[in-house]
């Protein structure tokens, strides 16, 4: 991605290009600033978390780090040897932290052409992932779409937790890469990771536009993949890539896409993942993906020529109903509907579908989650607090 000016006003051009004016040379103007966005911590693991951020022109940056009130230790290599560099969006992967421990963050970089100038963002602290703790909380977000007063208030009222998932249709479409860094580093100027480290789960919003094929570098999944599973507490979670609301060959996606194959990818990948005895065991069996595998109405089939597009995951559901199902999935948590709905589990369908709201504040939701030997708790509430619905699942 090329260098943008955006949110903080950096400048768009080049740095020490010098402008004729009326009375001669024009002073150089002053340059930007080095960090654009905050320091986001993504894709939380057993032992570590990755760091991401953008920044406005070409600097040099790592990651401090320490175990929470201990000395200060730096990230600052890559795997060929340079000090990590970048003009745009630069990362760093934490690896080797302990499971369950809280840790603090912070990015520092330096300019990276002579200049002296160097920045570094707060301290941020994270707790790493703990298979076997004895409880667990999680909070979700959906379907944002760049609706910044939805997304101002859903950053207030979500409370600290041991992860935010946000499932799917971060944008509208990416028609402008310029669109990318604000809507997915620094949205609507909030600083989304702080207490709660960020995982994603791909909507079919997320992967339209000129521009989608570039989301892979602002983002960061724990296993590499748009899908992965992971255990903390006495959860066991599965995240799945939906894909589109439409076939592969719709002529709206250009030839862009190929989701086909990555839906039978995953179908493979399930088998393999849900037989891992801490996956397998886990008291509680929580499924998100952005395109809910039920819906109210299902309709039989889809004129896709004329417009029409599927509410559930038609194929997916296809491809991966049995694999959930013997597995023991007790509900899956999707978005896309722009509804709120609870399908609750029956002889068909063992497992429960909760579906949340859409991007107008009205009609917003956020979901928190939260386990231990009791039971699973799932309470959606609107953006005042209200509790719209609220279900518990008994283990497994």
């Amino acid at each position: 991605m090329k260098r943008r000016s955006f949110l903080t006003g950096s400048v768009a051009g080049g740095v020490g290009v010098i402008a004729l004016g009326a009375d001669g040379p024009a002073a150089a103007p002053e340059p930007g600033p080095l960090l654009v966005t905050p320091a986001m911590v993504m894709a939380p693991r057993t032992d570590g978390v990755e760091i991401i951020w953008a920044v406005g022109r070409l600097a040099r940056g790592w990651v401090e780090w320490r175990e929470k009130g201990g000395a200060i230790r730096t990230l600052a290599a890559d795997d060929f040897g340079f000090v990590p560099q970048g003009d745009s969006v630069m990362r760093v992967r934490l690896e080797q932290l302990q499971a369950g421990k809280f840790y603090e963050a912070r990015v520092v970089v330096e300019a990276g052409d002579g200049e002296k100038a160097r920045e570094e963002t707060p301290w941020k602290t994270f707790r790493t992932l703990d298979p076997s703790a004895s409880s667990a909380r999680f909070v979700v977000w959906n379907d944002t779409h760049e609706n910044a007063e939805t997304i101002r208030r859903l950053h207030e009222a979500t409370p600290p937790a041991d992860f935010l998932l946000w499932n799917g249709d971060t944008c509208n479409n990416w028609n402008e890469e310029s669109w990318l860094i604000p809507t997915l580093l620094h949205p609507a100027g909030q600083d989304i990771s702080a207490g709660r480290p960020l995982l994603l789960t791909m909507g079919n919003h997320d992967v339209r536009g000129k521009w989608a094929f570039k989301v892979k570098e602002m983002v960061a999944m724990p296993q590499g993949r748009p899908f992965y599973a992971f255990r903390n507490g006495p959860v066991a979670f599965i995240c799945l890539h939906t894909g589109e609301d439409k076939p592969d060959d719709h002529p709206s996606f250009g030839g862009r896409v190929a989701f086909e194959p990555l839906r039978r990818e995953q179908t493979a990948w399930l088998e393999k993942v849900t037989a891992q005895p801490e996956i397998r065991d886990a008291p509680h069996k929580v499924v998100f993906c952005h395109i809910p595998l039920r819906w109210k109405a299902e309709a039989p089939s889809v004129d896709y020529a004329t417009g029409g597009f599927d509410h559930f995951a038609r194929e997916c559901r296809a491809a991966w109903h049995d694999a959930l199902v013997k597995w023991g999935a007790q509900v899956v948590i999707s978005g896309h509907t722009h509804e709120d709905a609870w399908l609750p589990a029956d002889e068909k369908f063992p497992y429960a579908q909760l579906v949340s709201g859409g991007p107008k504040p009205d009609a917003a939701r956020w979901i928190e989650g939260t386990a231990d030997a009791s039971g699973l708790k799932l309470m959606m509430r609107d953006l005042g607090g209200k509790v719209i619905r609220e279900n518990v699942i008994p283990p497994a």
